[in-house]
């Protein structure tokens, strides 16, 4: 049986496609009555604040009429941003070469907390470089990862920083 958070990803995911977006991520989070679903959307040139307003204007009529939810709930629709989670492997592959923060589930080493490059993902298998050692963490057991932000590439973007450094 699937849970809550793939039923509703089923449910979004032709939402957020037939409106040009990729549905990079969902959050299910319950606590108590209270529950709040957000919704990560990713797009080739970025995500607007329309994008995000047409996607939440959508879901909200899809869960009108579904009911997926018990009770009241809070939907929030937004960009990942550049310190994006990062869910599927698939991700995980577009971001080799780049450092992430991970959080897992369970101590590897006697640790939870790793930050590293990764620098190769196969077989539901990511591969950090930790402390010039090579780290394999199997993606179904981190809890929490991200892309940790390169703050001079945005900073180049924009003009404010010479490439000179």
């Amino acid at each position: 049986m699937a849970s809550k958070q793939e039923l509703l990803e089923q449910m979004i995911l032709p939402v957020t496609t037939a409106l040009g977006c990729e549905l990079w991520g969902l959050e299910y989070l319950t606590q108590g009555r209270y529950t709040t679903v957000r919704i990560f959307i990713d797009g080739p040139n970025g995500v607007s604040l329309d994008d995000c307003e047409r996607v939440s204007r959508q879901v909200s009529s899809v869960f009108d009429v579904e009911d997926p939810i018990d009770g009241e709930y809070t939907l929030e629709v937004s960009s990942p941003g550049m310190d994006r989670p990062l869910y599927k492997e698939s991700q995980y592959l577009r971001y080799v070469g780049e450092t992430i923060s991970v959080r897992m589930r369970i101590a590897r080493d006697g640790r939870r907390r790793f930050k590293g490059v990764i620098t190769k993902v196969e077989n539901g298998d990511v591969f950090l470089l930790v402390d010039n050692k090579e780290v394999q963490l199997p993606i179904d057991t981190i809890d929490k990862a991200n892309v940790e932000p390169r703050y001079d590439d945005l900073m180049r973007q924009h003009n404010l920083l010479d490439d000179k450094e």
